[in-house]
């Protein structure tokens, strides 16, 4: 099951750093970044997460939450998120229940094998939990100041 745009998200409960629980429903009157990446401490996510770390206030002014996920465990997001100082929280989806409610294992080659990992996505979803915008197969250069326009121009309209 995935969630296409315009339809509601799922409510999810998810375990994340700084010993926090992140509810979505929780969230609601806010707008919220979720986006996936394979692995902590990898030159692009390091650099996506950075990407977010430095916008960040400009994420808060459009009423956006964010956060990032992958399959990494908790210790791992903490040492990450301390080392980068990304000034959001990173929830840990080992079981992959939120990797399969939005879709993003897919087969992946790498070094002529193939394996199933996440493929880089970011979705937005609106203040009332519906799934605004996604953006798959994600390239990391300039995909957060794409992502801030979406919740900018998203936020102009509530």
């Amino acid at each position: 099951m995935s969630v296409s745009p315009g339809q509601p998200v799922p409510d999810f409960t998810a375990q994340a750093t700084s010993d926090t629980t992140v509810t979505l429903s929780a969230l609601r009157g806010k707008q919220v970044v979720i986006y996936f990446y394979p692995k902590d401490s990898t030159p692009g996510c390091t650099t996506e997460g950075g990407d977010f770390r430095d916008n960040k206030a400009a994420f808060d002014a459009a009423n956006t939450v964010i956060l990032g996920v992958s399959r990494d465990g908790l210790r791992a997001h903490e040492n990450f998120k301390a080392k980068q100082g990304f000034n959001f929280e990173l929830i840990s989806d080992k079981d992959e229940s939120l990797c399969r409610l939005f879709d993003v294992i897919k087969l992946k080659k790498l070094y002529g094998k193939e394996h199933l990992g996440i493929e880089r996505s970011t979705f937005l979803i609106d203040a009332n939990g519906k799934l605004a915008r996604e953006w798959r197969k994600v390239k990391v250069k300039g995909h957060v100041a794409e992502v801030l326009e979406a919740a900018r121009e998203l936020d102009a309209q509530s």
